[in-house]
């Protein structure tokens, strides 16, 4: 028996979509902070080639991981993707 797959909530891909850019901008942004030495008391601030390189990165995650892993890590944990 198979289930027909039930379409997913515009409201549910909004979240996954908010959360990704969240997710990617603080974890990757962090990481390449601790490697680059730019890590505040605050956080991180990148500039330069620090910053084009997590804008790389971000645009990776994007394009890469929905083609290759089934979605991003918010659209697998929220199951939006089919």
């Amino acid at each position: 028996m198979s289930e027909e797959a039930k379409p997913v909530g515009m409201g549910r891909k909004i979240l996954a979509g908010i959360l990704d850019v969240i997710t990617s901008f603080g974890g990757i942004g962090y990481i390449i902070a601790k490697f680059t030495g730019n890590t505040t008391e605050n956080g991180f601030q990148l500039n330069g080639m620090p910053a084009i390189v997590l804008f790389a990165l971000i645009a990776a995650y994007f394009i890469l991981l929905p083609k290759y892993a089934g979605g991003t890590i918010w659209q697998r944990i929220l199951r939006t993707r089919r």
